[in-house]
């Protein structure tokens, strides 16, 4: 039992990468210019305080999209169930903090989970064709997301943290829940647009 769930595992890795290939991109001269680049949301530390590089990554990639003139604006999508935890407004922050102007960021704080943020880019956001903003894992679980729900998207790669093997391994369950998403037809938590969540004392 054990063998045949670790072979299906990895099918579905190997089938989901071959599948989006033609819409992962990793060099920035070969990349289409887009109107709006999907920047998906994480946590900028971990819980042991040390930085997150895959957030690190994701934000100067995000930058220089908009300084090359690849992208005109950005929607940082994450996490904001609770006024505890924000990630668009820290997104948002750090890119302004790089020389983004704000007028160029939009923030979506629905983006609870993949599905959510690249669904909402499209339906809530009413986005034209777009690029998101990933590690190349992630990306193509994205862009495994958009293709079987018709959304005109691709995805540039950022930079992948070295030594990170455990996320990688956790890939493997995520994708499976992907497929498991695509064949139960389930929908964003939120298909309207939701207000920011804060504290008193939320960072300016």
């Amino acid at each position: 039992m054990l063998i045949a769930l670790s072979f299906l595992l990895i099918v579905i890795d190997i089938a989901t990468s071959y599948w989006v290939r033609d819409r992962i991109y990793t060099d920035v001269n070969k990349l289409p210019h887009y109107q709006t680049a999907v920047v998906l949301g994480t946590a900028k530390y971990y819980t042991t305080g040390a930085p997150n590089l895959y957030y690190k990554y994701r934000i100067e990639t995000a930058r220089d999209l908009i300084k090359q003139g690849k992208v005109q604006q950005l929607l940082v999508s994450g996490d904001n169930k609770t006024p505890y935890y924000n990630e668009p407004r820290v997104m948002a922050n750090d890119l302004r903090r790089q020389g983004v102007q704000a007028v160029q960021i939009q923030q979506d704080f629905a983006g609870y989970r993949t599905l959510d943020s690249i669904i909402r880019a499209a339906k809530v956001f009413r986005l034209p064709p777009f690029v998101v903003v990933s590690q190349r894992f992630h990306c193509e679980r994205a862009m495994f997301i958009a293709k079987t729900r018709n959304i005109d998207a691709v995805c540039f790669v950022a930079k992948y943290p070295e030594g990170h093997f455990k996320v990688r391994i956790r890939e493997f369950f995520a994708r499976a829940g992907m497929v498991l998403d695509y064949l139960l037809d389930r929908q964003p938590e939120r298909l309207e647009k939701v207000p920011q969540k804060l504290t008193k004392n939320s960072e300016k």
